[in-house]
């Protein structure tokens, strides 16, 4: 069998949500699709050469670079592949946008669909690409991947006929990476790199409305102002500008916590593990996630959570964090407090659900139930 690739989202530099999860992917369906004892061919379509990072080539695994920009899929992607050279039986898109005339079946992947829930937390041109691309995109594949339970739900609220389609493929975290192997002397280093100070309180996500970090800047005024603690930790703010964030700068400012909050702009992902495992606590208050990625790298690292009780979150976390109302700027203070006056058995206790709740997720699942639905959805066409 001829399995073709829209390997795009992965090809980038700067790798946050869909980005991360299109990389493992590439990854990992190689992996799979190379236990197989017949293996299918992998042709990864790409519309600029592979990054260094990207899995090599092998014999049943090719890239495909067709170049062109601008609206690649519709000028370039897609008359090439009417034509279809490479005789694919199926076309996998690990995102939203997928080609919307073809007689090849394709499958798309919907990481959530927040932005119908939240639509001014958009710029508006975006909030039209995700609305547009993703309602063709789920009309037009045969099967539809999706990260968690809660947004499989609401793709068949929004779309019933596409009810019999639509699969969950739970996503993972890196193990060899994210665990308590991080050295001190690296935590110091990156602290020194970032200017931290303190102990410090992490944030790690991109920069937009939907993460609410306005939200969480007022609960950590709130806990600085009270002089709830003699030394409250600092706030590290980590992520890439994603839109609509200059009233995160500005409120920082207002708040008078220029000297408490930190921002660190994009994070390497090598750095991830160190900056998560030197932190006090990893906090996600956002007002909606597919998934919430970095949730299960904080488990990993042995580093408590606190996350929002809406969307997908609570399937994620299951019972080891400590959930809020992200509408609650309250619900967040008393959190974070509850976290940072914790005793140490306490403490423990929490970490320890972490990992127990961590070892339920990890990539290698989500790349076989995906080539499993990628190579029936083949069987079935013939």
């Amino acid at each position: 069998m001829n399995i073709g690739i829209d390997g795009n989202e992965a090809n980038v530099e700067d790798r946050v949500g869909v980005n991360k999860y299109a990389f493992e992917m590439l990854w990992g369906l190689k992996k799979e699709n190379e236990k197989n004892k017949k293996p299918n061919s992998l042709i990864v379509y790409l519309k600029n050469k592979p990054l260094f990072d990207l899995p090599k080539e092998s014999n049943y695994f090719k890239y495909k670079v067709i170049n062109g920009q601008g609206v690649w899929i519709i000028t370039k992607f897609t008359p090439y592949l009417l034509k279809n050279p490479e005789k694919i039986d199926v076309l996998f898109s690990p995102s939203h946008y997928i080609p919307p005339f073809l007689t090849i079946p394709r499958i798309c992947s919907v990481m959530d669909l927040g932005y119908l829930e939240n639509t001014t937390q958009f710029e508006k041109k975006v909030l039209w690409q995700l609305v547009t691309w993703t309602a063709i995109s789920v009309f037009a594949s045969k099967q539809v991947l999706t990260i968690s339970e809660a947004s499989k739900s609401d793709i068949v609220r929004h779309y019933p006929f596409a009810s019999n389609k639509v699969t969950v493929t739970h996503l993972g975290y890196d193990k060899d990476k994210f665990n308590l192997r991080v050295s001190n002397n690296l935590v110091r280093q990156l602290k020194n790199k970032y200017s931290i100070v303190e102990d410090y309180i992490l944030f790690l996500s991109t920069l937009k409305p939907s993460k609410n970090i306005e939200g969480l800047l007022d609960a950590y005024s709130s806990l600085n102002t009270k002089k709830v603690f003699k030394n409250l930790p600092q706030l590290v703010i980590a992520g890439k500008k994603g839109w609509m964030f200059d009233d995160i700068y500005k409120k920082v400012k207002d708040l008078n916590l220029t000297d408490k909050v930190i921002f660190t702009d994009f994070i390497k992902e090598e750095e991830k593990p160190t900056l998560i495992a030197g932190s006090k606590l990893f906090i996600l208050p956002s007002f909606w996630e597919g998934f919430g990625l970095d949730i299960l790298s904080a488990f990993g690292c042995g580093v408590p959570v606190i996350a929002s009780n809406v969307g997908s979150l609570p399937e994620v976390t299951g019972k080891a964090a400590v959930l809020i109302d992200p509408n609650n700027i309250e619900s967040i203070a008393n959190a974070i407090e509850k976290v940072l006056k914790m005793n140490k058995e306490e403490y423990n206790s929490l970490i320890n659900l972490g990992f127990e709740q961590a070892n339920k997720f990890s990539w290698e699942s989500c790349s076989k139930k995906t080539l499993e639905v990628i190579e029936n959805a083949i069987r079935q066409k013939r």
